[in-house]
């Protein structure tokens, strides 16, 4: 698949889509891979303590497993110029089983002069928003 042209694009066009599954085990890989071991990752006894609902999935994991819908569309992660997000409500893993996010992206608006596009992602798990306002910018 080519990457796409700005002349092709067009607002609200819907560029991707897809669910993403997360379970506990991912969240403790992660927490190995980035250093983030916030027990409120991994120990359900600890995150009720601190008064979340259960184990929650790391921001960090949740904002860059998000933006991948764009960069597979894109086809090049470095034409990402920017991506910024809310973090809205978190994403609660459930032992055993599988949280699982939703995401849709569309484009948001179109700068002819730089050549960029504005991409408007829409982030849910169990139907309520987990980002806010979440944008990337992309080069064309």
């Amino acid at each position: 698949m080519s990457a796409p042209t700005f002349n092709e694009l067009a607002k609200g066009q819907e560029i991707g889509e897809r669910t993403i599954s997360v379970d506990r085990a991912a969240l403790v890989r992660y927490a190995g891979a980035s250093g983030d071991r916030n027990p409120i990752h991994w120990n359900e006894r600890f995150a009720h303590e601190v008064g979340l609902p259960g184990v929650i999935a790391h921001g960090m994991w949740t904002m860059g497993s998000v933006i991948n819908v764009v960069t597979d569309w894109i086809g090049d992660p470095g034409k990402i110029r920017s991506y910024t997000v809310r973090f809205t409500r978190p994403v609660e893993v459930p032992d055993p089983g599988t949280a699982e996010i939703h995401v849709a992206a569309k484009i948001g608006a179109l700068d002819e002069e730089a050549q960029t596009a504005r991409i408007d992602l829409t982030a849910t798990c169990d139907g309520k928003r987990i980002l806010g306002k979440a944008q990337a910018v992309v080069a064309l």
